[in-house]
């Protein structure tokens, strides 16, 4: 048995795992529920929340070159926060990475059932965990090839979609050859149909959907020349996520209208079924399950390389720190899987309300995480003499702003009544991890646990 996680992954293997990460069912179906709520103006809150999640990933990025140690962000809340914040940082994103896998494996038996409807949804949830489950027991590098091939066919699928989506507008592609212009966009309520309210109701959703990008701070440990591969995943993945969804939803919502979206499913193949091209709505149906897949496969790797972290930092059971001859932590993969199941469970019972129960619901996880890597930024920052080369700019004026969007994102999750439900069960699950820290006197053990 190893000891140390390996250090396999190259440049193009993180960059890719990151963009497969966000770019998954929070793009290709969450998008239809951003939609809904603000109308066209979704354009603009991707902009802006793409902006917010650009200093949140120099900083992680800041961190990870620094330091590039696994479990990421919960060791550096450790370090820098304490060993209370990182207990609690590391299981609330483990649970985050088991909500967004099981509305991964959702994803994939709604999408599946668009070409077997006969077939219940909660077959291809399991048959999904199966799969993923093999492809994570596999060598790290393994892993990193197979995720680059998963991320490579939905971004060249998004990218064709963007420009076959111009030439439909522009040059009536696919429509008769008149161009249908871009009056879709104004033309069914203006761009802000359901006022700026609308707009600010859909960043809590638009936080979900841009959820996992952290994935490049989690495969710092497993990476190789980390102060070569992270600065360049960072800067590259960011943009290349904003063009993706701007682009996409851009185009989505200039050739069919607004508020007929999402209605039958994912607007990516609804857009391409309405328009006359089946065969193409069953391309892109094939590569959102890919895409699906792909971030299901990221939340797996993550999920049990956190479980690793935790086991090392003696927050978890010791015998998830073993090692496989390839460097996997199995056991942590094991475990991840089983809890997995539970969303089986749940497609069994509630198919038509798992996903947007998922999507709810982690958004609150996902703000505790990405807030804890501004807070411990902030603390790296305060202890260093030195501005290191790579490094977040505008701070502390950008993590105070930032700091600032989540806060509000907070705000917003218990003001609507469709999110409140993430308030009630983030801050009971954070409630169930304090009392179990406490009284199982681990404030004790981990006062003095090794920070690595």
């Amino acid at each position: 048995m190893t000891q140390h996680l390996q250090r396999r992954l190259t440049p193009r293997h993180i960059t890719f795992m990151a963009l497969g990460m966000a770019i998954g069912a929070g793009l290709f179906l969450g998008s239809a529920s951003t939609i809904r709520l603000a109308g066209p103006s979704v354009l603009f809150a991707y902009a802006f929340g793409g902006l917010m999640i650009f200093i949140i990933m120099r900083a992680l990025g800041e961190l990870a070159v620094h330091d590039p140690v696994a479990g990421s962000f919960s060791t550096y809340a450790h370090r820098y926060l304490g060993p209370f914040a990182g207990y609690l940082t590391g299981w609330n994103y483990w649970v985050l990475m088991m909500g967004v896998g099981i509305a991964e494996s959702t994803a994939v038996g709604i999408y599946m059932g668009q070409w077997f409807p006969g077939v219940p949804q909660w077959t291809w949830a399991l048959a999904s965990v199966a799969m993923i489950g093999g492809l994570n027991l596999m060598a790290v590098r393994v892993y990193g090839e197979l995720e680059f091939w998963f991320a490579l066919v939905k971004v060249l699928t998004v990218v064709l979609m963007i420009l076959g989506g111009a030439a439909i507008i522009w040059l009536g592609w696919g429509n008769g050859g008149r161009p249908m212009g871009l009056s879709n966009l104004w033309a069914h309520g203006g761009w802000f149909p359901n006022g700026l309210a609308g707009t600010v109701l859909a960043l809590p959703v638009l936080v979900f959907s841009f959820g996992g990008i952290e994935t490049i701070g989690m495969a710092a440990a497993e990476a190789a020349e980390p102060e070569r591969t992270i600065p360049r995943a960072v800067n590259s993945v960011i943009w290349r996520i904003l063009i993706f969804y701007i682009g996409a939803l851009f185009v989505i919502m200039a050739i069919y209208p607004w508020n007929e979206l999402g209605t039958q499913g994912s607007p990516f193949v609804t857009t391409f079924a309405r328009l006359g091209i089946p065969r193409a709505a069953g391309l892109i149906n094939f590569v959102v399950i890919t895409a699906a897949l792909s971030s299901f496969n990221s939340t797996t790797f993550s999920g049990s390389r956190m479980l690793y972290s935790l086991a090392v930092k003696q927050q978890a059971p010791a015998a998830l720190r073993r090692l496989s001859a390839h460097g996997v932590p199995v056991r942590g993969v094991l475990v991840t899987l089983v809890f997995l199941l539970f969303g089986v469970a749940l497609n069994y019972l509630v198919p038509q309300r798992v996903f947007g129960m998922m999507m709810s619901i982690l958004a609150f996880n996902t703000v505790w995480t990405w807030g804890m890597v501004l807070v411990a930024h902030w603390r790296f920052r305060r202890r260093q003499a030195q501005v290191p080369a790579f490094h977040l700019r505008g701070w502390p004026l950008s993590s105070v702003a930032c700091l600032a969007f989540l806060a509000f994102v907070w705000v917003m999750l218990g003001y609507s009544p469709d999110t409140r439900v993430a308030i009630y069960v983030g801050v009971g699950w954070l409630a169930l991890l304090t009392v179990a820290y406490f009284l199982s006197g681990r404030h004790r053990a981990l006062a003095a646990a090794p920070v690595r």
